[in-house]
């Protein structure tokens, strides 16, 4: 359009339109971000909450309700209770657990 706003002025004997379009992808809303630190926070409850696990040795990241889980385990049986506790959260879409038994 603007090419064609151009040649409508008084004077203008032609256009070279140089223009280009670009689409940059789109951002995350501010929504999107409260959301997944919100499932941050409540996996990290849950892990603070129960004896068998350790939110301390535990690193949680979410990102579009997908939770990444890495650090230390004593073993796989803990390991497998994180996945489920952060599985059981509202808003988690999947886990992935990157942890590490150390036995």
């Amino acid at each position: 359009m603007t090419e064609e706003y151009a040649k409508d002025v008084e004077g203008v004997r032609g256009v070279k339109s140089e223009m280009k379009v670009i689409v940059e992808p789109r951002g995350r809303s501010l929504g999107e971000v409260v959301d997944d630190a919100s499932v941050t926070a409540q996996v990290k409850s849950a892990l603070l909450t129960h004896r068998s696990t350790s939110a301390l040795k535990t690193k949680v990241v979410t990102r579009d309700g997908v939770v990444i889980l890495s650090g230390e385990a004593r073993n796989r049986a803990e390991k497998d209770l994180v996945t489920k506790f952060a599985s059981d959260i509202h808003g988690v879409k999947s886990v992935v657990n990157n942890m590490e038994v150390k036995e």
